[in-house]
């Protein structure tokens, strides 16, 4: 069965993630060709296609350590390109309505042109410019600014994330707060692209040196997302709320409670099910990305504090880079009061058995075991881990051993 448009764009970010210029080029070339005659995109494709099988035959034949900048560069406008005709087909199909314009008088044109249109103005940006720095009107970009994020979701821009970013450094600290948060989470979902967008990378450094409380408030920002899917939905009204407006109003209220170590822990959730669901997804992927490199290196107060708040809510990838610390908030959970479960014995057991205190380790993942219905459950839980215990000085043979012997508890 073919692939649906949304399936092939997921096959292009991942071909591309990965520097396979070439896969990626194949799909793009059939959009191309959907798009009919006199498209602006012919060009380009041939321009990336030949630079592409050039490069290819230079690595063939050289050491030049420029081939390896210079594939960087092309897998970024091969990313571009791919975003232009994506933008383009989804126009074609009717996925997304071809816009023109707005009433920049009118909250709820605002809100569907910033949601829906893929082929912003030069006039668009300049508009949102404005608005960001306009105390009078400054409403309008907190209707626009959460909008052009969530269209972002789907149809990546550089301008636009640009002028995200640039929605950081504004002395209204709402706006600002609102930007951060957006820019964080566009920056972890498209991680990997990042790598190839220099223009980006640097608007972001630049930002965090440039706003006010730095890089102290982006982690706070950041660390409220990080509490957000552990949190129950409060709201029995807004449980399924579907608008921009809603979204925007939510996230105000977040970010308030995010303004203090207090307020951190005490944050109530009331995002959307959809919405608590993608920043869960976005949490288990956070310790690999760029932009938290970015926050945690040479700050280890920073990295130590979204640590433990990741691990601390349930995101236990964490683990394996903080294992002393993961080993000190699984301890704690388990000595609470309460219901115990299988997976907090089995990552503190972990965590002891990294740091060589075999007998203690095996005693929690008995615990577990016992704690599962069947040994199907209890390995479940624990040989997902293997790779994970292996690959931090855990020979196999001590892992099986330990299967082994808990089969028949």
């Amino acid at each position: 069965m073919a692939q649906s448009l949304e399936e092939q764009i997921v096959t292009v970010e991942r071909a591309l993630g990965e520097r396979m210029i070439e896969s990626a080029l194949v799909i793009i070339r059939a959009w191309i060709n959907e798009l009919g005659e006199n498209n602006p995109y012919e060009e380009a494709h041939a321009s990336i296609r030949k630079r592409y099988d050039e490069q290819f035959s230079l690595w063939l034949t050289s050491d030049d350590e420029q081939i390896d900048a210079q594939l960087n560069t092309l897998t970024g406008d091969a990313y571009q390109l791919a975003d232009a005709v994506y933008a383009d087909l989804r126009l074609k199909r009717g996925i997304s309505p071809d816009m023109h314009g707005f009433n920049p008088d009118s909250t709820a044109s605002v809100l569907r042109y910033f949601s829906h249109c893929v082929r912003l103005r030069p006039e668009d940006i300049e508009w949102l410019h404005e608005m960001m720095r306009d105390e009078d009107r400054v409403n309008m970009a907190m209707i626009a600014l959460p909008s052009l994020a969530m269209n972002l979701r789907e149809c990546f821009s550089m301008d636009s994330m640009l002028v995200l970013i640039e929605g950081m450094t504004v002395e209204n600290e709402l706006v600002s707060n609102h930007c951060i948060a957006a820019v964080l989470k566009l920056l972890i979902q498209y991680d990997i692209r990042i790598d190839f967008f220099r223009p980006i990378q640097d608007a972001f450094i630049e930002a965090l040196q440039t706003m006010e409380g730095g890089a102290e408030r982006v982690v706070a920002v950041l660390g409220a997302l990080c509490l957000f899917p552990k949190h129950e939905v409060k709201n029995e009204q807004l449980k399924e709320a579907s608008t921009i407006a809603d979204l925007t109003k939510l996230l105000e209220d977040m970010i308030k409670a995010a303004q203090s170590q207090e307020g951190m822990s005490a944050v109530v959730q009331w995002f959307p099910s959809s919405e608590i669901e993608f920043l869960e997804g976005l949490m288990h992927i956070l310790p690999d990305t760029w932009v938290y490199n970015v926050l945690t290196e040479g700050n280890p107060g920073a990295e130590q504090y979204l640590a433990q708040t990741l691990l601390e809510n349930g995101f236990r990838n964490v683990l394996w880079s903080h294992p002393d610390l993961a080993e000190k908030v699984y301890r704690a959970k388990l000595r609470k009061k309460g219901e115990k479960n299988a997976q907090d014995y089995i990552n503190y057991a972990h965590c002891l058995l990294l740091r060589g205190d075999r007998m203690m380790a095996f005693e929690n993942y008995r615990q577990a075991r016992v704690l599962c219905k069947n040994v199907k459950e209890f390995y479940g839980l624990f040989r997902p881990d293997r790779s994970e215990l292996a690959d931090h000085g855990i020979p196999l043979e001590q892992v099986y051993l330990i299967e082994d012997q808990l089969f028949q508890v």
